[in-house]
Order: C-alpha cells, then sequence, then structure tokens
C-alpha cells in the first residue's frame, strides 16, 4: 500500500522477492538498468519511501513466522496481524504497533512503538539477529555494528529476516476515553505531568483533533491499554476530568489491538506532518488556542502525544542506533488535506511554537521529506554514517 500523496510516483517495475536470490537479481537489474531502488514491505511510508520511479523491491513474499523457544524469526515482508497471530498462538508477543498491515522490518528499523513499549522497550531493543542484502548483492548476517545500526537506524541494504526475543502475551484492557472540547487544555497539563507517575503496563496515548469541517467541534480522546480495570481507573483520576464516553475492552492482546486499531483503507486525502520528542512539558493553552484558530475549511489538524519512560528510557542514548532515550513523550502534528490542497500555516507555526521545548529530536518511523538526518539519530548520525559506509559504499539505500 503507499500513501494516496505519492500514488503518482509510478515505478519502472515492481520485483517481488520470495528469496536472498531474487533480491539479488532485482538489485542486478536496477543496475543494469541505472534505475533508483526502494524497498516496500508495509508501504506506510510519510515521506513516500516505500516507492520510487525506478525498481521496487516488494519483500512481501517473504512472510512468515517461526517460533523456536522464546526467540522468533519473522520474514521481512510480514504484517503486524500475522505476526501477532503466528505467536499469539503460541502465547507470546514482541512489543509493536496495532496497525495491521504496518510492515515489521520498516517498523523496527525505525525504533517501532507500542502499548507494550513503556514496560518491554521498542521493536528494535528486542531485535537478536538479521539477514540482509547489500547492494553488490551479497547476503550478509548482521554483526554486532550492524545490528546496533539496524536497532532503530535504517538499514544499508534489503532486509530479509529479522530474529526477535520474544515475551509472553499478556492479557490487557484496551480503553477509549472520549472528553469535551472545553477540558482539552487540562487534560493536557493533566497528561503531560502524570506520566512519569504512571504504572509501565500503562500506555495513554492522547489525541486532540480538529477536524475538516471547522463547524464541528474539536475532538479530545485518551486511549492505550493498561494491565486492567483498576489501571484504567487510576488513570482517570490522574487526568482529573470526567470523560465523556469510556469504552474498555479486556482481552488477549491480539484482541486488544484488533480493538485499537484504526482502518489501514486507503483514504484519498494527503496527510503532512511534524515530530519531536519533549522531556518536558508543553504549554497548553498556547498550544490549543492555535489549533482552532484560523480553521481552514478541508484541513484536519490533529495533536498527537505517545507516552515514552519506562523501558523505553532504560537504554543509554548510545546503546542502539535510535538515541531518543531520555524522552517523556512523542508528539506528531499532522494537516490533512484533501489533494487539490496544501496544508495551511498551521502546521509550521504549530511546529515553531513547540520547537523550543522539544529535544531536537523527531521519530524515524514519522519521517518527513525534506528533514536533515541528524533530527532522527542525534549524537548518534556519525557512528551510523560510518557503519553505512563499510556496507553500502555507494550509497544506495543511506543516502
Amino acid at each position: 500500500m503507499v500513501l494516496a500523496r505519492f500514488a503518482h510516483i509510478r515505478p519502472a517495475a515492481v520485483l517481488p522477492c520470495a528469496t536472498t536470490a531474487d533480491v539479488a537479481a532485482a538489485l542486478a537489474t536496477a543496475r543494469r538498468r541505472r534505475l533508483p531502488v526502494a524497498v516496500r514491505g508495509g508501504g506506510h511510508c510519510f515521506a513516500g519511501r516505500s516507492t520510487t520511479t525506478g525498481v521496487v523491491i516488494d519483500t512481501s513474499p517473504m512472510a512468515g513466522v517461526q517460533l523456536d523457544g522464546s526467540r522468533a524469526v519473522i520474514g521481512a515482508g510480514t504484517r503486524l496481524a500475522e505476526v501477532y497471530g503466528r505467536l499469539g498462538a503460541h502465547s507470546r508477543t514482541i512489543p509493536a504497533g496495532c496497525g495491521p498491515t504496518v510492515g515489521i522490518t520498516g517498523l523496527t528499523l525505525g525504533g517501532g512503538l507500542g502499548i507494550l513499549g513503556r514496560r518491554h522497550g521498542l521493536t528494535c531493543d528486542s531485535l537478536l539477529a538479521a539477514t540482509l542484502v547489500l547492494a553488490d548483492g551479497r547476503t550478509v548476517e548482521a554483526d554486532d555494528d550492524l545490528l546496533w545500526a539496524m536497532r532503530g537506524g535504517g538499514a544499508p541494504g534489503v532486509v530479509t529476516s529479522l530474529t526477535f526475543a520474544t515475551l509472553a502475551a499478556p492479557t490487557c484492557t484496551a480503553f477509549r476515553l472520549s472528553y469535551p472540547a472545553d477540558h482539552a487544555a487540562d487534560l493536557l497539563d493533566a497528561w503531560q505531568h502524570s506520566l512519569p507517575d504512571l504504572d509501565e503496563a500503562t500506555a495513554p496515548s492522547l489525541t486532540i483533533t480538529a477536524p475538516a469541517d471547522p463547524r464541528h467541534a474539536t475532538r479530545v480522546t485518551v486511549f492505550g491499554a493498561a494491565a486492567d480495570g483498576a489501571a484504567v481507573d487510576l488513570l482517570r483520576r490522574s487526568l482529573g476530568q470526567q470523560p465523556s464516553a469510556d469504552e474498555r475492552h479486556h482481552d488477549t492482546l491480539p484482541a486488544a489491538k484488533r480493538w485499537l486499531a484504526t482502518s489501514d483503507d486507503v483514504h484519498p486525502r494527503f496527510a503532512y506532518l511534524h515530530s519531536e520528542f519533549f522531556r518536558s512539558t508543553v504549554l497548553a493553552p498556547e498550544l490549543l488556542e492555535r489549533l482552532i484558530t484560523d480553521r481552514t475549511p478541508g484541513e484536519e489538524r490533529e495533536l498527537d502525544f505517545t507516552p515514552w519512560g519506562g523501558a523505553y528510557n532504560q537504554p543509554s542514548a548510545d546503546a542502539t542506533a535510535f538515541p531518543h532515550r531520555d524522552a517523556r513523550f512523542l508528539l506528531k502534528q499532522t494537516a490533512t488535506v484533501r489533494a487539490d490542497q496544501q496544508p495551511s500555516s498551521w502546521l509550521d507555526d504549530s511546529y515553531q511554537l513547540t520547537n523550543p521545548h522539544g529535544t531536537g529530536g523527531a521519530y524515524p518511523n514519522f519521517p518527513e521529506p525534506h528533514l536533515n538526518t541528524e533530527a532522527y539519530y542525534l549524537t548518534n548520525t556519525n557512528r551510523l554514517r560510518l557503519i553505512n559506509a563499510v556496507y553500502d559504499p555507494s550509497g544506495l539505500f543511506t543516502t
């Protein structure tokens, strides 16, 4: 699946690959025809990097999950619905996201957050081994340096297989709490200040959405998962506001993720975004006033706050390529517009309002087409570049 914003890009060839030999042959075709290369597993790339005018290497035939004790070997083209289904049959799982069609490889290479992350870390933190095909067609097993790079820092080749440490799949209570729009500022303040004291098994995201029709009221939602209903009650008390709706679903982890997942259907509207991490709080009234001021018909504006802390913060910044280990939360700001429309100044203005309070870091899995590499990898950028130069000297995958 290609996001609608990039659907106009037409590849010269889409080459499905079921083996490492297929990948090597596809790369040889691209070299012979002097064409650029893109790799597609899930196809969910906000910067359009899962498509190209050249050769798309489609890894979806390399799908499958093999469980060996507590280790899972997962094919590079596997998507999350299959990962959770296959592992869940053995009461095992890995910490990852909820989108059923998201590709496991792209998620891992960019970090990978989800409802188990505050207790068990990023998806990439569970990565134990990997196989990939380099630009010259050689197949390599990742050594220590390459594994360090692939834990949140992308890959200097086409990944064909990933091996993860799994954990016992818990039951949990998924929840969705809706709040009146006039409580948004107080709720955002309470959410930011409550995160350090929350149990690590409680993962509450917060979205504040100004719909595309300015006549419609702002939507405020806290959603995620917790160990049980009592933990959700505790979260409600810490937020200090009375929700207008309280939906809950206690079940196995795969079922809870399905309940939380939004539609993965291709949407005809175009999404533009900024992301950044924060160690401290942002000023809720100013941010929310800007969200609803001078609303543009056809433009949906959203502030999407993801809780950090817990196991996300336990490794040091240089333990993996993913450096954002001291954040309190992640904020994604998104303007979604019609195909014939450009976002208003709100998106950039709102980012300028919050940016002075951020860490200077952006989330690799929310890529922006023109953002500098240093924003994703901060102080790990130079080491990552050195490793990529060894494995991808031509810069085919890592420019």
